[in-house]
């Protein structure tokens, strides 16, 4: 167990890969919907569930922020930057915490590329059980990632700083 442990600490290398990984969907995802699926148009997905909608966002969440795509931009990478420097620098010492930094990374970087190379964000999963906004793998990343983060640091960081010492 104790070596397990050791494993998961000393490695950040492994979390750094599943931020790779997830990219690298999510960049593939988005590159699929945009060679397939013309713009503003859907396809069914998951019946009575979601539809994959091609939509070229230039905000953030929700559509906020719509035009500044080079702050949001700056924004993006300067939380790049901090998320794997805060994974490098063992900030969350749990397997779990460095996962939700792992998460957070992805999707911060996914919608990152999005914003240098193309001017907007590539959103495709609409629900159609409800009226939500068009979303991304990167969205998810870092909505799951935040409320990994959140229970992580309620229920696990002091546990995990005292097994440090």
């Amino acid at each position: 167990m104790q070596r397990d442990k050791a494993i998961f600490r000393e490695e950040p290398m492994l979390y750094y890969l599943i931020s790779i990984f997830l990219i690298v969907i999510d960049q593939l995802v988005k590159w699929w919907v945009r060679a397939a699926i013309p713009l503003g148009t859907s396809i069914p997905f998951l019946p009575h569930l979601m539809d994959l909608t091609y939509v070229q966002n230039t905000g953030a969440a929700f559509s906020s922020f719509s035009g500044m795509t080079w702050l949001l931009a700056l924004v993006s990478l300067l939380a790049t930057v901090a998320i794997a420097l805060l994974l490098r620098r063992d900030f969350f010492p749990g397997p779990l915490g460095r996962f939700t930094l792992s998460l957070l990374l992805a999707g911060a970087a996914g919608n990152l590329i999005d914003r240098v190379f193309l001017g907007f964000v590539t959103d495709m999963f609409q629900t159609t059980f409800m009226d939500f906004a068009v979303f991304n793998v990167a969205d998810i990343c870092v909505v799951v990632g935040g409320i990994l983060m959140v229970a992580y640091v309620l229920l696990f960081w002091d546990r995990d700083k005292e097994g440090e010492r």
